[in-house]
């Protein structure tokens, strides 16, 4: 049975992890690519949906952690020890704009229609989800302009070829395979927001504003957990319906992915291969 891999573009490098250990890989200015090792503490739970919210939760963390190592190298910085408060201060500000990009302008959108066409609960929630949609689309395009977020973008590419490789047991042709992957973030993403959509159906809109955005929250590790299961299915199960499911976050990955180079595609090899 292959093993299970996965993972995430980080500043000029990728992080790759199988179920017990994390590789990040970064190419240094001096084109040297150096490599981290850490190990894997998930708790070992087997609980549908409740084990996607603590793995989602935990991959969060080494997410933060990859990036931040890999700007320490990228930018050679890795002398100087980051100051904690500034981080939490940096996540703080970041998780508020999420909040108000995510979920007070969406349903701010919604309650602006009711008032004006007095819409059903339905379309109100529809309202709220196609308007984060837009917001999530509109917020890739506008950062991948940026020249540095391409090299990310193209990293992401090299982590989804090298991974598509490797589930094909082909890492000698890493570039015949596609930069787009069936269980990517990015498609996670997108599922979060299709399947709070559904479970938002279940707040009523005659509650108040502050009740149905703090609702909204409360919310989220169950969506996050359920979009959690079914990507993880989808990636086991290849059939029409997770197909259906999973089609528009594998057409968004064509926005946040892009073709790399030769030396991106090394770097990804390399994180892979320490995890395999």
């Amino acid at each position: 049975m292959t093993k299970l891999v996965g993972g995430q573009a980080v500043i000029e490098g990728v992080m790759m992890r199988n179920e017990d250990n994390i590789a990040i890989a970064v190419r240094d200015p001096k084109k040297e690519i150096q490599i981290k090792r850490l190990k894997l503490h998930i708790p070992k739970i087997k609980i549908p949906i409740v084990r996607g919210i603590i793995n989602l939760v935990y991959m969060m963390y080494i997410g933060i952690k990859s990036l931040n190592y890999s700007s320490s190298i990228a930018l050679e910085e890795e002398s100087k020890k980051q100051n904690p408060f500034l981080s939490i201060i940096i996540l703080i500000i970041g998780l508020g704009l999420a909040i108000i990009l995510f979920k007070f302008l969406p349903l701010g959108a919604a309650e602006i229609v009711d008032r004006n066409f007095e819409i059903n609960n339905y379309f109100y929630n529809i309202i709220d989800g196609i308007v984060k949609i837009i917001i999530f689309i509109g917020y890739i395009l506008l950062i991948s302009r940026i020249k540095d977020v391409q090299r990310v973008f193209q990293y992401h590419g090299a982590e989804h070829m090298a991974v598509n490789a490797f589930e094909h047991n082909d890492l000698e042709n890493v570039k015949n395979y596609s930069i787009v992957h069936r269980r990517c973030g990015t498609t996670f993403i997108f599922l979060v927001l299709f399947i709070a959509i559904i479970v938002y159906m279940f707040i009523p809109k005659y509650y108040s504003f502050g009740l149905k955005l703090g609702l909204r929250l409360l919310l989220l590790p169950l969506i996050a957990g359920i979009s959690y299961e079914i990507l993880k299915l989808a990636g086991k199960y290849e059939n029409w319906f997770f197909n259906m499911l999973i089609v528009p976050g594998l057409l968004i990955q064509k926005l946040t992915t892009k073709e790399p180079t030769d030396d991106q595609i090394e770097v990804a090899v390399k994180a892979l291969k320490v995890v395999i």
